[in-house]
């Protein structure tokens, strides 16, 4: 896909400023992928809320290998689309993956654990239906970026969430988290997402990854990039070390020169050279 140099260096100059600013807007980046090997079901309903609805990507330019990648993007729980993350599913595609993005419920609209519960019900529409799509159903991952690297390790640590609609965690395949969350108090502005009062400073144990760390969880791996602001990359390596002390199996990867931002734009094809984060995750997933 030749670009305009104009635009070229416009979508530079924008990976620079996400990098250093660790921004949420990446819909830019699809400007580079539209339609670039993949084709797309979307809005396909996994509950009853507007919010409710994922979108499907299927491989054009590469055969599937029956793996499936639900994706959940991240926004501090409170912004965010499925819709600007199409860079993410090409690079996917791009790789043999089918991939599931779904959007979720945001604050205030609801507060924890309902954008959890909603990514339970999405990866239980992909175990029900995704066989339609080509997918197969014993080899569903789960992949997320800040808080939807959040959700993805409740998902995997804390099985309660799908046991409630009817799935056991092993299902999971194996989870790739990017730049989350795992091990951290909530700060004054973010507890309200998580229901609490602004000057409340108790430490709420069922937010936290952490908590639920037993070694009997699907594998994990854990990337994270050692300029990170926005999420200390500190959140990952307890996470990582509390998983090996439990004998479960984890990888834990670390991009020196990475911030938080910087990790997940390196998914669309013009900024792979910031950090091999999809050959990572491919590798990962291709050896579970």
């Amino acid at each position: 896909m030749n670009l305009p140099r104009g635009l070229l260096q416009s979508l530079m100059l924008a990976v620079v400023t996400v990098a250093l600013t660790g921004c949420t807007n990446f819909q830019y980046l699809n400007f580079t992928v539209s339609h670039r090997g993949y084709r797309c079901t979307k809005d396909i309903a996994f509950g009853p809320n507007a919010r409710q609805k994922l979108d499907v990507y299927l491989p054009t330019a590469v055969p599937t290998n029956g793996k499936v990648v639900v994706f959940f993007y991240g926004g501090s729980w409170r912004v965010g689309s499925k819709t600007d993350y199409q860079f993410v599913a090409q690079a996917l595609t791009s790789r043999g993956f089918i991939a599931v993005l779904p959007d979720y419920r945001l604050y205030p609209q609801v507060t924890f654990p309902a954008f959890i519960e909603d990514g339970a019900a999405a990866v239980r529409w992909t175990r029900d239906h995704i066989s339609k799509y080509g997918g197969d159903t014993n080899q569903i991952y789960l992949m997320g970026h800040s808080a939807g690297s959040h959700t993805a390790a409740l998902l995997t640590l804390d099985g309660h969430y799908l046991q409630a609609v009817g799935l056991d965690r092993s299902v999971i395949r194996a989870t790739a988290g990017l730049s989350g969350p795992y091990d951290f108090p909530s700060l004054p502005e973010n507890r309200a997402v998580f229901g609490r009062e602004a000057n409340d400073p108790t430490i709420d144990p069922q937010i936290e990854p952490i908590t639920f760390v037993d070694g009997k969880a699907p594998p994990m791996l854990l990337v994270h990039g050692l300029r990170d602001t926005i999420v200390d990359p500190t959140n990952s390596a307890s996470l990582a070390m509390r998983i090996h002390r439990a004998g479960g199996e984890v990888k834990h990867i670390t991009y020196p020169n990475r911030g938080h931002g910087g990790v997940v734009i390196a998914l669309a094809w013009p900024n792979q050279w910031l950090c091999p984060v999809l050959a990572d995750v491919t590798e990962f997933f291709n050896e579970h």
